[in-house]
């Protein structure tokens, strides 16, 4: 196998891992004004992500140092192109690390209030963005033979993005209720599964209007053919399968499918998309692939030795962290938030 395209299936780990753990971030945020009933409640539910949402976050630094490095024509012609909307998910992403830093170092309600509404926004924006971007560059979008963006902030916005951007939005959300139930204990997590429950059908349908209008607005039927539906298939039986373990009130498993359809459906589009990195719809020979994007053959080989001693440690690391902090946390915890 080739080092690009050893490059651009370690490019969409990192992507798929990345959604998979700041997916049930962001859903957190998403439920914090909703599922909080009080200050402490609110707590509470921050301190479920407070070890790790920060460490979800390098997978997506990851993610784009990879891309910088290894497909250097993909993320010029990628940041360019989506300059406002990414510019929009970063702003978002900046006000909500601070809010979380922020919100505990005044006891006012309107203080905490505040920081618990950017937090909500820092979430809600980055889970809807993050879809729409995706499936932008999955469907096409006008890249001239010099590998440039040529068209605007509202071609992004159409039908296709934004039925992903809304699939996102609500699986994340749906992820974040899981991981919730399983987080918190009492009342909490009574009101975090009833959440689950109210969540999962909306999800359910806004995932399949996304899936087939993937089949309508892309070519990813024509260029995976049956591997495609099978992958497709696969992400619709685990949200199908995470509704049921809802009902049942078996939170682990709950949250391991709304992971796995989040894990399916982002493979799907990756691989929809190989051996292209960009689509153009302006002409199919302008798209950019793992060949006219990469970077030489030195820089990859330099880059799997560096990655075959660092990610390692890295994972190992982030697994620790996730062990440590393994237990439900209740009202009678000291709470950092």
């Amino acid at each position: 196998m080739e080092l690009n395209t050893v490059w651009f299936i370690l490019v969409s780990i990192l992507f798929i891992g990345f959604f998979f753990l700041e997916g049930f971030d962001y859903g957190v945020g998403i439920l914090l004004p909703y599922l909080g009933k009080d200050d402490t409640d609110r707590r509470l539910i921050l301190n479920t992500i407070g070890p790790v949402w920060d460490g979800n976050e390098v997978w997506m630094i990851a993610a784009g140092g990879a891309m910088f490095a290894a497909f250097p024509n993909w993320y010029a012609t990628l940041f360019s192109g989506f300059y406002l909307p990414l510019l929009l998910i970063l702003l978002a992403l900046i006000v909500r690390a601070v809010a979380f830093e922020y919100r505990s170092k005044d006891r006012r309600p309107a203080w905490r209030s505040l920081w618990d509404t950017l937090i909500f926004v820092g979430s809600f924006v980055p889970a809807l963005l993050w879809g729409v971007a995706i499936a932008n560059i999955v469907r096409g979008v006008p890249i001239d033979a010099d590998m440039n963006y040529t068209g605007g902030f509202w071609n992004l916005l159409n039908p296709y993005a934004l039925s992903a951007g809304l699939a996102t939005l609500s699986l994340f959300t749906l992820h974040g209720a899981t991981f919730l139930s399983l987080k918190t204990e009492g009342e909490l997590m009574n009101r975090a599964r009833a959440a689950a429950g109210r969540l999962w059908p909306p999800a359910v349908v806004l995932v399949l209007l996304f899936v087939v209008l993937g089949y309508v607005a892309t070519d990813m039927l024509s260029n995976r053919g049956a591997l495609f539906v099978l992958v497709s298939v696969l992400a619709t039986a685990a949200l199908l399968a995470a509704g049921w373990f809802i009902r049942s009130r078996q939170h682990g498993w709950a949250f391991v499918m709304t992971g796995l359809t989040i894990v399916l459906a982002v493979a799907m589009l990756f691989l929809g998309l190989y051996p292209r990195v960009m689509v153009s719809s302006l002409n199919p020979a302008y798209s950019l692939t793992i060949d006219n994007a990469s970077s030489t053959s030195y820089t990859l080989r330099l880059m799997s030795i560096v990655a075959l001693i660092f990610v390692p440690i890295i994972l190992l690391y982030q697994g620790w962290t996730y062990w440590v902090f393994r237990k439900r946390i209740g009202r009678e915890e000291k709470l950092e938030y």
